[in-house]
């Protein structure tokens, strides 16, 4: 599996493939096949070994859902899963180009993430995703605070800590990842509440690596764990740690590329101060993982939150709010992956769905357990044709053209 993170990307050849629900049938020359749970499929076509797509369409009494889904056969030897990401995290990219490596054959849009901060004028809009992302089996962020993401409003017991993961036994399955790590010194131990997050919880101390790009890490101090909107608190100290040595202590958070070799550590409040103690010269050791609740460490996880456990909706989703969604789903004891957007083209007579709505869908499809991921103008769903192997977005975006997002579920083969 190839590591993506910073690989410079040719531009994209990226078709849209114009099929949507027309009447009775679908267009662009899909075959109708007979409806399974109430869901009326196309024939499904081989994208590659152990991978296949097909759109579907389910009436609703205020219209119709068309849908894209892929579905991957995690136990065959040439097909992997991994986060698809650009080259820093607080940076984002439209999911076709986010795909454009020879070994994708489909891809469909990730994590929710910072889009907008109206409510700080003057703060730099990061795009960093809001939950734990591994990638390659390294580790590139944790979690946001509950009152720190956005996207709905999440069901009772879910958090932002929640992943779909990935591991090295090629089995998928919901997770949690917490972050765990320490700071010491000779001035004391602290816990590292923080790694390359938009949002540190308050009285924290947080660690940007040079994974997180060059955006101001001033958004980190920002809001806090309940509200979002809360003002940016002045009550802040950075300290830059070079190859395990103090090499500046300032106050304000920064921005600027993080050099390799080197942590910035940011901290909050109680954080700030504990921070001021340290002094240029000082030895400082940071350690962090984060740790699942699943025996085996993932080689793949992106953040969401679950909506389908055990084949059926988890209590408390949403069952207002119509728009695009993107999920993913897990059936036969994660050995099988099934990526799904639904169509956002306008005048079609078509509709979205409500997260309790999504849920249902994803059990009629199959899936035991599954995730929501970003949707509305966010959704995008990619693969790639088995005729002339070009990359096609084969949904419509809602907004008339891909969003660039924080990341992306890939879908690899090595045929």
């Amino acid at each position: 599996m190839k590591q993506r993170f910073g690989r410079t990307r040719a531009t994209a050849t990226v078709l849209v493939a114009w099929g949507v629900v027309v009447g009775g049938g679908l267009a662009d020359g899909g075959r109708a096949v007979a409806a399974d749970h109430g869901i009326e499929h196309t024939e499904a076509v081989r994208v590659a070994p152990g991978v296949t797509y097909d759109e579907f369409r389910m009436r609703l009494p205020r219209g119709t859902v068309h849908g894209h889904l892929l579905t991957v056969d995690l136990t065959d030897p040439d097909v992997s899963v991994d986060l698809l990401h650009p080259a820093a995290v607080a940076e984002r990219a439209p999911v076709s180009e986010l795909a454009d490596d020879e070994d994708v054959v489909g891809a469909v849009n990730g994590d929710f993430f910072n889009i907008s901060e109206a409510q700080h004028p003057g703060v730099a809009v990061t795009g960093a995703p809001v939950g734990p992302a591994v990638s390659s089996g390294r580790e590139l962020k944790g979690a946001v605070p509950n009152g720190q993401r956005f996207g709905p409003v999440l069901p009772p017991g879910a958090t932002t800590e929640d992943v779909l993961a990935v591991g090295r036994d090629h089995r998928a399955r919901l997770d949690r990842l917490a972050l765990r790590g320490t700071v010491r010194s000779a001035e004391g131990s602290w816990p590292l509440r923080g790694l390359n997050q938009y949002a540190l919880p308050v009285g924290g101390i947080g660690a940007f690596t040079a994974a997180w790009g060059p955006v101001s890490r001033k958004r980190a101090v920002c809001g806090t764990d309940t509200d979002r909107g809360a003002g940016c608190t002045k009550d802040t100290a950075e300290v830059t740690v070079r190859h395990g040595r103090v090499a500046k202590v300032g106050g304000p958070p920064g921005h600027g590329g993080i050099a390799a070799g080197s942590v910035v550590l940011l901290g909050r409040e109680e954080g700030a101060r504990r921070l001021r103690t340290l002094h240029v010269g000082e030895r400082v050791r940071i350690g962090h993982g984060l740790v699942g609740q699943r025996p085996g460490r993932p080689r793949f996880a992106v953040g969401g939150f679950p909506i389908v456990r055990n084949a059926r909706p988890v209590g408390g989703l949403n069952a207002a709010a119509v728009t695009m969604r993107t999920s993913v789903g897990i059936a036969d004891r994660g050995r099988t992956l099934y990526l799904m957007a639904t169509d956002g083209e306008k005048g079609r007579h078509q509709t979205g769905l409500t997260v309790r709505e999504l849920a249902e869908l994803m059990v009629r499809l199959g899936a035991r357990e599954a995730m929501d991921l970003d949707g509305g103008g966010s959704s995008t769903f990619v693969s790639r044709d088995p005729d002339d192997q070009e990359l096609r977005v084969r949904n419509h975006p809602s907004t008339g053209k891909e969003r660039p997002v924080a990341n992306a579920i890939g879908v690899f083969s090595t045929e």
